[in-house]
């Protein structure tokens, strides 16, 4: 699939999985150092060196993950706005608006690199880690856009309950009891539960839903009902999978 022309203000579904669709994410650890970078290569700045804060011996149930008080930086300048993620254990999903000309390409060269060799360093292993450039597509209808975040936040799912694709989910009680219980997506934090917070920028899809972007108490209710009456073929042609 050919890359769109990323413009300033644009919103893009990005994809990426491990090269031979291998697991890219091998323990919480792996999943944490991940949203980290997700903040922390967010910024025209260079990074700060992470090797220090991220050894082996750090538990990474103490990783600063949503706020970030280490000393000396400069005011981040942020490349993209993260509207929603999704991390699955061989493969990730972004819906990213980009706020600076360049910003995608920068902020996922960032990602991939420093992801890579941290994961690289960690496993003694080398060369690539993901399947070649990122995907992406252009999410130009308001339909894309209604959907999408709703089909990214429901696919941990494959992981207990891979019917739903197929609208067999029995039980989206039992489905959504089970999204709840998923750290590694933005789920949590369209629901009012603080997860990520300073890792996406919630205010665009609120104002988009409801017309307010502090208004995001209705996010559980409406994605119950898109599992009860799921139809993805609207949002086929941007799904990247």
């Amino acid at each position: 699939m050919k890359r769109p022309q990323f413009v300033t203000d644009q919103i893009y579904h990005v994809y990426n999985r491990g090269v031979e669709k291998r697991n890219v994410f091998l323990n919480d650890k792996d999943y944490f150092r991940f949203i980290h970078d997700l903040y922390e290569f967010n910024d025209e700045n260079p990074a700060i060196n992470m090797n220090f804060y991220f050894g082996n011996s750090v538990d990474p149930t103490s990783l600063l993950l949503w706020k970030s008080d280490f000393h000396s930086r400069k005011e981040r300048k942020m490349l993209v706005e993260i509207l929603c993620f999704c991390l699955m254990p061989n493969h990730f999903h972004l819906l990213l608006r980009q706020i600076k000309d360049g910003g995608i390409t920068e902020f996922m060269r960032k990602i991939g690199t420093g992801y890579t060799n941290y994961f690289n360093t960690k496993n003694d292993r080398v060369g690539a880690l993901f399947q070649g450039k990122f995907k992406a597509v252009h999410v130009q209808t308001q339909s894309h856009l209604l959907y999408l975040p709703h089909y990214i936040h429901l696919n941990p799912l494959d992981l207990s309950m891979p019917e739903w694709r197929d609208q067999k989910i029995r039980s989206p009680k039992k489905a959504m009891r089970f999204l709840e219980s998923y750290r590694w997506s933005s789920f949590l934090d369209y629901t009012g539960k603080k997860n990520y917070p300073s890792v996406i920028s919630k205010d665009f899809l609120a104002d988009f839903y409801y017309g307010s972007p502090t208004s995001i108490v209705d996010y559980r209710k409406d994605i119950t009902e898109w599992l009860k009456n799921l139809d993805i073929s609207g949002i086929q042609d941007i799904i990247l999978e």
